[in-house]
């Protein structure tokens, strides 16, 4: 019995480290991996600049204003916006 356990436990690990394999040959070595290796780097690089305001510089995520279209809003120039208005 023991030994269909142990048996069952390295065929997993192999299935393991075989997929781990593959998946760093793929993004390392491939036209896919470049591909989503630039995908993340834009991703990233888009949400720093959704989190700088051109006049106030840059903010925490936590700290911005969501509108309701779903853009994010620097708060000093909503307060600003939003002084104006009453």
């Amino acid at each position: 019995m023991r030994m269909i356990i142990v048996e069952g436990v390295l065929f997993l690990v192999l299935l393991v480290v075989v997929v781990l394999v593959v998946r760093t040959l793929i993004g390392h070595h491939t036209a896919v991996g470049t591909r989503l290796e630039q995908t993340r780097n834009r991703r990233a690089i888009d949400r720093a600049v959704s989190l700088t305001c051109e006049r106030h510089g840059t903010h925490e995520e936590r700290a911005m204003v969501r509108l309701q279209s779903g853009e994010l809003m620097c708060p000093q120039c909503y307060r600003d916006i939003i002084g104006s208005v009453v």
